[in-house]
């Protein structure tokens, strides 16, 4: 029987129902991405599945949305805020409110799948400026309405839930716009709610769009970047995958103007102050838990896309990946802007997934001594001026080179590039057969970089049936970052919570960050107190007091900052 005869899975390639919870937890309506033949057959082998196990689908949350909640706030609030922002802009429907209190975590996948909604806004409101903003906050504190907000949505710690009711305040519909590219300074002054495509596509467009001299970029680029919000990145401290060379959003972000229960805060635009605790420093991160992020003035950088050098290696093992990479990234002769370092089990799969685990280049890789299970992959990018891009390319290689690595031309770097973003729409696929796919990262310095890989992947690989796949993708002088995957079919959705649980007290345990990337929401709030220590955890809390004394932004227990 020929290859394409053989049972291949009715991937879904519908668009969801309007209306449906389906339509909610989908990463992108009429995006789709399906695992291959050899993603199949590696399902049926490790999972012990079989064709028929991949006829029968788990509940994909096609029903309308029904909310059976109603709505707390009385007549005249409802009326107080059509005043002030419009009727047309406050939404009352079942369908609104459970949307714009979702993110995408894979628990909120999992209960509207079921078409459960643990919680709910009662209200929705489009704010048109930054005004409206002002008068609903102020509203909120005077009533001790809740508000959470609402950027591209595309959260997975459960950051937006509104586990108290009030109000979900949605940036993207209006206030999704640059005010100011300003290009003696290099900053660009945006709206929250724009998204990450329209944001790079203006500033990649700012001679036509805004008569500028230059193109440029914002130098930020997340897996989520197709889903996510300016305003996202910043309060949840995003990094995107060029962050090597750009910087995380903690380092991108310039000033940045608040409304909060305590008032309207604009922080300066002077780069270098020694005016005490920087307070625009304070407010990155706070997950909507201080107030509102109305404008961010955001570094930006010369769009040179003709300059990028592409590059990838393959080393022997995960330590020698692990010492040129440090090396690289405190070599002083610059940066590259994407780089990342697969570890062994992660690339074997790769390779398998792409048939490159036998045949010629297997022996080639072989007879260079780059065995199976032991050799690592490395891709990257250098970017900016020309000759200083091609430097960081030959320093890379050159300690690439004397840590026992191969190059790979630039072919593994343009295949990771053409997939970049895609990849997290095999969620729904694998999710429809009960198969979970989710992610853990966490920051660590260089010295604990081999114990925190070895301890988390032992606790992992202890239960059978689970891929642990790894990979380093934002390199520091002082650290790194591990992104652990893990691939299980689970018994039911308590076990997995159970495990993922487990997995994230084992990062913990052994020196990693509860978080790098991802924020902290609701969902690793618990483990905020043991990894900052009580007494920063008591200033953070005192800071919320200052901002909301009334509770009112974000309650529900994000960062482990208010009452759950």
């Amino acid at each position: 029987m020929s290859l394409f005869k053989k049972f291949q899975p009715d991937w879904r390639e519908d668009v969801p129902a309007a209306g449906s919870y389906r339509s909610i937890f989908k990463y992108a309506a009429d995006k789709f991405k399906h695992p291959s033949r050899a993603w199949f057959e590696m399902f049926k082998s490790e999972f012990g599945m079989t064709d028929a196990d991949f006829q029968r689908r788990q509940p994909g949350g096609d029903e309308p949305v029904k909310l059976d909640r109603p709505i707390a706030l009385s007549a005249a609030q409802i009326d107080a805020f059509r005043g002030m922002v419009g009727g047309e802009n406050v939404a009352t429907d079942d369908y609104s409110r459970v949307k714009y209190g979702h993110g995408k975590a894979l628990d909120e996948n999992l209960d509207l799948r079921a078409n459960v909604v643990r919680a709910a806004p009662d209200l929705v409101l489009h704010p048109r400026d930054k005004e409206d903003v002002k008068k609903i906050v102020a509203y909120c504190n005077e009533q001790r309405i809740a508000i959470v907000t609402y950027g591209g949505g595309s959260g997975v710690v459960l950051g937006n839930r509104a586990d108290h009711g009030g109000v979900a305040v949605v940036m993207r519909t209006h206030l999704n716009k640059i005010v100011k590219l300003d290009e003696v300074n290099k900053t660009c002054l945006v709206q929250p709610g724009m998204m990450g495509p329209d944001y790079e596509s203006a500033l990649n467009r700012a001679p036509e769009t805004f008569g500028a001299k230059q193109a440029y970029t914002g130098g930020h680029f997340p897996q989520s970047f197709e889903l996510a919000s300016v305003g996202g990145w910043i309060t949840a401290l995003g990094s995107g995958q060029a962050s090597t060379y750009y910087g995380d959003a903690y380092d991108i972000v310039h000033s940045q103007e608040y409304v909060t229960p305590a008032g309207v805060l604009k922080t300066s635009d002077i780069p270098g102050t020694a005016t005490g605790p920087k307070v625009n420093d304070i407010l990155k991160g706070n997950e909507g838990a201080f107030g509102i992020l109305v404008e961010a003035n955001m570094k930006v950088f010369k769009h040179l896309p003709d300059n990028r050098q592409r590059f990838a290696f393959m080393y022997p093992s995960w330590e020698a990946a692990v010492s040129a990479s440090r090396e690289i990234v405190q070599g002083e002769f610059g940066r590259p802007a994407v780089y990342r370092i697969s570890d062994p089990e992660e690339t074997e799969l790769g390779l398998k997934l792409k048939g490159f685990d036998g045949g010629v280049l297997n022996k080639l890789l072989e007879s260079r001594g780059l065995r199976p299970m032991q050799r690592c992959l490395c891709i990257g990018t250098a970017e900016g001026e020309r000759s200083f891009a091609a430097n960081v390319k030959k320093q890379v290689s050159r300690i690439a080179r004397a840590h026992g690595a191969m190059s790979l031309t630039s072919y593994a770097t343009k295949q990771w590039e053409h997939g970049r973003y895609s990849d997290v729409h095999m969620r729904e696929d694998l999710l429809d057969y009960g198969i979970i796919i989710d992610t853990l990262e966490t920051g660590v310095t260089w010295d604990n970089v081999r114990n925190l890989h070895a301890s988390v992947r032992a606790f992992v690989k202890q239960r059978p049936g689970t891929f642990c796949l790894t990979h380093a993708s934002h390199f520091y002088p002082q650290g790194t970052n591990l992104y652990f995957i893990f691939m299980m079919k689970p018994r039911d959705h308590e076990e997995f919570y159970r495990f993922r649980a487990d997995v994230v007290s084992k990062i913990v345990e052994h020196g990693g960050s509860v978080s790098h990337h991802h924020g902290i929401g609701r969902l690793f709030a618990p483990w905020m107190e043991r990894h900052l220590g009580r007494e920063q955890l008591d200033v953070l809390r005192a800071l919320k007091r200052h901002f909301d004394p009334n509770g009112i932004m974000n309650p529900g227990g994000t960062l482990g900052l208010s009452r759950a």
